[in-house]
């Protein structure tokens, strides 16, 4: 996979080249490229911003910059391109499971009130929101989802298994409590169903345990929720230790 980021402050993203995702890109799973807009600007003072039509406070990129950093990243191939905005769709570990499966993916990092409008309308496939706060500018988030998404390619994680039991993995549903050595710590002991070796039980303890933990932490989810007849039974059992 690719994934072009276009960005103001592209050494912010040195922490990408940390952890997972960076063996994921030293080890060639991932090829991770960021673009300075200023780069693409024809002015000396190398200007991105200019005030909002209509005398509205703040500044707004201008399209002049993005129309030429986009169409240079697409010299090398047909990005799907993806704007992170406070007014995008709420992003999820489902969009995360299908963008980790496009081969190029460009990421436009916005600023101030945003990008001019008709970039919006003519060069952007799809707009994403990590969630309904603002930030100063998209690169914290645009990181949160190239995270996302790469720990998803397959051959990044030494263990495939394990982003399949992460919470959200099966929609609107969060994981379960996990537990390690010792068995006793602060007083507290491990649920004996774990330490049983019993598969079958254990399995039953986790999927109660992140019904239950789903439906204290985010109740609105479990509303969501079409449970079968196993899960309601589960979740009706009073003692499961």
């Amino acid at each position: 996979m690719q994934i072009d980021i276009i960005t103001l402050f592209p050494r912010m993203f040195s922490a990408l080249n940390e952890s997972i995702t960076g063996r994921a890109q030293l080890n060639r799973f991932v090829q991770l490229h960021c673009h300075n807009l200023r780069d693409y600007t024809s002015d000396k003072h190398r200007t991105v911003d200019d005030s909002p039509f209509g005398g509205e406070a703040g500044m707004v990129l201008k399209p002049e910059p993005l129309k030429a950093a986009i169409h240079a990243v697409k010299q090398s191939g047909n990005p799907h391109t993806v704007f992170l905005t406070p007014q995008g769709k709420v992003f999820s570990q489902k969009r995360a499971i299908e963008l980790a499966k496009k081969r190029n993916i460009l990421i436009i990092c916005g600023h101030y009130k945003g990008i001019d409008e008709r970039i919006r309308q003519n060069y952007v496939d799809e707009e994403i929101s990590i969630g309904d706060f603002v930030m100063t500018g998209g690169e914290l988030p645009a990181m949160c989802l190239v995270d996302s998404i790469i720990r998803l390619i397959p051959g990044v994680l030494g263990d495939t298994d394990s982003a399949k039991t992460d919470s959200f993995y099966s929609e609107n549903k969060l994981g379960w409590p996990v537990y390690t050595r010792p068995e006793t710590f602060d007083g507290a002991t491990v649920p004996k169903v774990l330490l049983s070796g019993h598969h079958k039980n254990i399995l039953k303890w986790q999927v109660r345990a992140g019904l239950l933990r789903t439906k204290q932490n985010r109740p609105e989810l479990f509303e969501k929720l079409n449970l079968t007849k196993e899960e309601t039974k589960l979740l009706a059992q009073e003692d499961f230790n």
